[in-house]
C-alpha cells in the first residue's frame, strides 16, 4: 500500500486489479460455491477487463479526499466488489445466446460457450446477489458504517434494476431506426447506470455533500454516454482481436447505434464533446485531479 501513488492514476489502476482479484478470492471462498458455479463465477471475474467501475469508485473516494488509510476504505473496497460482481453478471446475461450470442468476451471464450447456457444463467444470477450480500455482510474487507450501507445500496439497487430496463430497451429497438433522443434514453440506463453508481458510491464513501454531489453524478452521466458512444465506433473500426469481443455485433444484431444514426466521424465528435464537459464538471476538484485523469484514460481507449 506505500507503493501506491494517490495522484498518479496508472498506480491506482494497479492496485484497483491487485485489491480486486484478492478481495474475490476471500469472497468466492466464503460463499463455498458448488462446482462447477464456483469455477464459472471466478472465469467471469478474473477474465481481465479495465476494471472502470470499481476504479471510478476508487478515483471518486480519492479525489473528494479519501485516504487508503481511513476506516471509509473498506467500504471503499466492498463497494469496488459490489459494482464488478453486477458488471460481471450482466456481461454473462448479455453474451447468452437469447440475447446477443457472443462467443468472445475480452479475448476469451465466454461464460456460456466454456460451461454451458445453464451454469452461465446461474452464474450471473449468483454474481448479483454477491453483489448485494458484500455490501454489508461480515467480510474481512474491514468496517462499514450501517448508515453508509444503506446510502450505497440505495445506490446500487436503482442502478441494477435501470441497467436491465436499458438492456430490454436495447432489444426492443433492434430492427428499428431510433432517434438519437431514444438511443440516449436506452444508454442512459443500460451503460450508463452502474457508471453513475460507481461514482456516486466513491463519493459516498469519501463524504460528499449535497452540491458536489449533483455535479459529480453529471460528470459520471456524462461519461457514461460517451463510453456507449465510443463503443459503437469501436465496434465499426476495430478488429476482433484488439476488441476482445466480436467485432461488428452491432451490424449483426441489426442494433440502433450513433454510428448508424451521425456516421464513424461525427459519432467520434460527439463522444468528444461529451468528455468535454465532463471535465468541466469536476474541474474544482484541481488541475489534473483524478478524475480528470480518468476522462483522458477513457477517451484514449481503444477497447
Amino acid at each position: 500500500m506505500n507503493r501506491l501513488n494517490i495522484n498518479d492514476l496508472n498506480s491506482i489502476q494497479h492496485f484497483t486489479k491487485t485489491w480486486l482479484m484478492a478481495d474475490f478470492d476471500v469472497l468466492f471462498d466464503t460463499a463455498n460455491l458448488p462446482s462447477p458455479l464456483g469455477e464459472a463465477s471466478r472465469y467471469v471475474i478474473s477474465n481481465g477487463g479495465k476494471r472502470v467501475r470499481p476504479l471510478l469508485v476508487l478515483t471518486t473516494f480519492l479525489a473528494v479526499g479519501g485516504r487508503v488509510d481511513m476506516p471509509a476504505f473498506g467500504a471503499v473496497r466492498r463497494a469496488m466488489l459490489a459494482i464488478e460482481c453486477v458488471h460481471g453478471y450482466s456481461l454473462v446475461h448479455d453474451d447468452l445466446p437469447s440475447m446477443d450470442d457472443d462467443e468472445l468476451r475480452r479475448g476469451k471464450p465466454t461464460c456460456h460457450v466454456i460451461y454451458g447456457e445453464d451454469v452461465a444463467i446461474l452464474t450471473g444470477d449468483v454474481l448479483q446477489s454477491l453483489a448485494f450480500d458484500v455490501l454489508g455482510a461480515d467480510y474481512e474487507f474491514g468496517m462499514v458504517s450501517s448508515d453508509v450501507v444503506v446510502q450505497l445500496l440505495g445506490i446500487l439497487a436503482p442502478s441494477a434494476r435501470r441497467m436491465v430496463v436499458g438492456q430490454q430497451a436495447d432489444l426492443n429497438g433492434e430492427q428499428k431506426k431510433l432517434t438519437q433522443d431514444e438511443l440516449e434514453t436506452i444508454h442512459k440506463d443500460k451503460t450508463g447506470a452502474l457508471i453513475e453508481a460507481s461514482v456516486l458510491m466513491g463519493a459516498v464513501c469519501g463524504g460528499v455533500c449535497d452540491e458536489r454531489m449533483a455535479r459529480l453524478g453529471k460528470y459520471a452521466q456524462l461519461i457514461g454516454l460517451a463510453y456507449q458512444v465510443q463503443d459503437d465506433v469501436l465496434d465499426v473500426v476495430a478488429d476482433t482481436q484488439t476488441l476482445g469481443k466480436m467485432a461488428g455485433s452491432d451490424e449483426k444484431l441489426d442494433k440502433s447505434t450513433y454510428v448508424k444514426l451521425l456516421g464513424v466521424d461525427n459519432a467520434r465528435a460527439y463522444a468528444d464533446e461529451l468528455f468535454d464537459k465532463a471535465r468541466e464538471q469536476v474541474s474544482e476538484f484541481g488541475d489534473d485531479n483524478l478524475l480528470l485523469q480518468m476522462v483522458d484514460w477513457l477517451q484514449k481507449r481503444g477497447y
